[in-house]
């Protein structure tokens, strides 16, 4: 079993960097036929709080473009992973920080953890790609409450809107992940490979199809200048003393 574990500044925030080593990543361990399934983590306090708004508010339209196909692709690449995954949420999941983990096959809380998506407060949509597998990933029942009210859900709140599969205790948090993700390495892995791709084969196809196409629409809301006022204004904040 392997370890894919985010560890960068800002809390873990999402740059492009961290989008292309997340691609680097899951690229080399499906390549790794000596590894059966794969521990998604991160280090320090958070799991992540969502793009790294005060690196991404300096880009032009040409960078933030650039940006957006590497976050995109990092998705792509991590949804269609065909190897067991689970998500060790063990601190504050929020926005695009939350969305990676939807990605993972299995998702457990921490608990104390929040995990939300606050795009919707911040005037930015989610990227086409993106919604597709939040539209996957997440109940029918509870995905308008999640996707377009942008509040958090923390503890037995997020694992009855089934946003997480399992909520754990602090203590030996990581270990009882890797004992979930052992399990499901347990099983026959071609058939697992199999089975996922199936399951996911039509979220993965129109993913595919879509291409960039939907880019420029995604742009134009990140650039609008209701969206660029409240990101300057979440910048700001970030840039007070505690």
């Amino acid at each position: 079993l392997g370890i894919m574990r985010i560890s960068r500044g800002h809390g873990n925030a999402i740059n492009r960097d961290l989008a292309e080593g997340l691609t680097a990543s899951i690229r080399e361990a499906e390549a790794n036929d000596q590894l059966r399934g794969l521990l998604f983590a991160a280090s320090g306090k958070l799991f992540s709080p969502g793009l790294d708004l005060r690196e991404l508010s300096e880009l032009d339209r040409r960078g933030m473009g650039a940006f957006l196909e590497s976050f995109n692709r990092a998705f792509a690449e991590l949804f269609s992973f065909s190897k067991p995954m689970v998500a060790a949420i063990h601190g504050h999941a929020i926005a695009g920080g939350f969305l990676l983990t939807l990605t993972a096959d299995w998702r457990i809380l921490k608990q104390g953890a929040q995990v939300g998506l606050a795009e919707i407060k911040v005037g930015v949509p989610f990227p086409f790609a993106i919604a597709l597998i939040l539209r996957e990933a997440v109940p029918r029942a509870c995905l308008a409450e999640v996707a377009l009210l942008g509040r958090n859900y923390i503890d037995s709140e997020a694992l009855e809107s089934g946003l997480v599969h399992e909520l754990r205790e602090a203590t030996g948090f990581e270990e009882s992940c890797r004992r979930r993700l052992a399990e499901m390495a347990a099983k026959d892995l071609n058939a697992y490979a199999i089975s996922k791709r199936y399951l996911r084969a039509q979220t993965i196809d129109s993913i595919r199809a879509a291409g960039t196409r939907h880019d420029d629409e995604w742009l134009d809301a990140w650039f609008s200048p209701a969206t660029q006022e409240r990101i300057r204004d979440l910048v700001e904040g970030l840039r007070q003393p505690l």
